[in-house]
């Protein structure tokens, strides 16, 4: 148990919730003497946590080929093999 502490915090949905639920930013007590408003830490808050899931949550699609791509590949695959043999 902890005492005599109080914090301010700032706690930002995520606009993907399959990723995250929640960002919980700790707000440094000095940070309304500088005279930093509330809409000012709310506004870096979320850019902050959506800069953080576009740089490093992005997925990435594993190379698919198309169908067509596919049935060429096989057919020179066949081609080749054909070749080979025929060549030996």
């Amino acid at each position: 148990m902890v005492k005599g502490i109080s914090r301010r915090v700032i706690v930002v949905k995520s606009p993907d919730p399959d990723i995250f639920e929640e960002a919980i930013f700790l707000v440094k007590e000095d940070a309304s003497n500088r005279g930093v408003t509330q809409d000012e830490i709310l506004k870096e808050a979320q850019s902050v946590a959506s800069n953080y899931i576009r740089n490093n949550a992005e997925t990435r699609k594993p190379f698919k080929l198309t169908p067509v791509a596919a049935g060429f590949a096989g057919a020179g695959a066949t081609a080749v093999i054909w070749l080979l043999c025929n060549i030996l």
